[in-house]
């Protein structure tokens, strides 16, 4: 029986934060990216109001949000599997029902659920901004706020990695946010 508490000490394994940190970093990248290009991509195009472009937005978090449970659920299966037998080759016995095959599905659990987290809040934190759409900011400016609260979940991820890594955080920052600007960029200058 898997619960939250147990779920919450595979979480804080070294080699289970390890894994789940790239899967959370690495599809929080890509769930960033997707909300700058449905932010500028929804006003290039003249959708004419934030809700429209949040409705767009919570679509792609769901289908981001549940490519990364499912594909990293199957990528662990496998590979925990994998790792079961031959673990199992090794002690010439069958390690069905023991801990060890409860700790492996712990950490499938954990990676999965890490790889889901990551796009929704890197799409949902961005196209926020135009939940103010029509009250405080213009179409325009939560296009803007959109692209800038992007490259600053960006940035986090750049810093945080570099950090991390012992390396200069805010160069690493700088690195991870200027791939949004990159794809602000692209939308304005690809025909779209």
């Amino acid at each position: 029986m898997v619960d939250v508490e147990s779920l919450r000490e595979t979480f804080h394994k070294d080699e289970v934060l390890s894994i789940s940190r790239r899967y959370f970093i690495s599809n929080g990248f890509d769930g960033t990216l997707t909300s700058i290009g449905v932010a500028m991509g929804s006003y290039l195009s003249g959708v004419p109001d934030g809700t429209t472009v949040v409705g767009v937005g919570v679509g792609a978090a769901i289908g981001l949000g549940t490519s990364g449970i499912w594909s990293v659920w199957e990528i662990e299966r496998a590979e925990k599997r994998a790792d079961l037998q031959d673990i199992e080759r090794a002690m010439l016995r069958d390690l069905s029902d023991t801990q060890l095959e409860q700790d492996l599905l712990e950490a499938r659990i954990v990676h999965a659920l890490m790889s889901g987290l990551g796009p929704l809040l890197g799409i949902l934190l961005p196209l926020s901004a135009y939940l103010l759409e029509g009250t405080v900011l213009t179409m325009f400016e939560a296009t803007a706020v959109a692209v800038a609260v992007g490259v600053g979940v960006l940035f986090a991820f750049g810093a945080y990695m570099g950090k991390m890594a012992s390396l200069n955080w805010y160069v690493a920052g700088v690195r991870m946010g200027l791939a949004g600007l990159v794809v602000a960029v692209l939308n304005v200058l690809l025909p779209g």
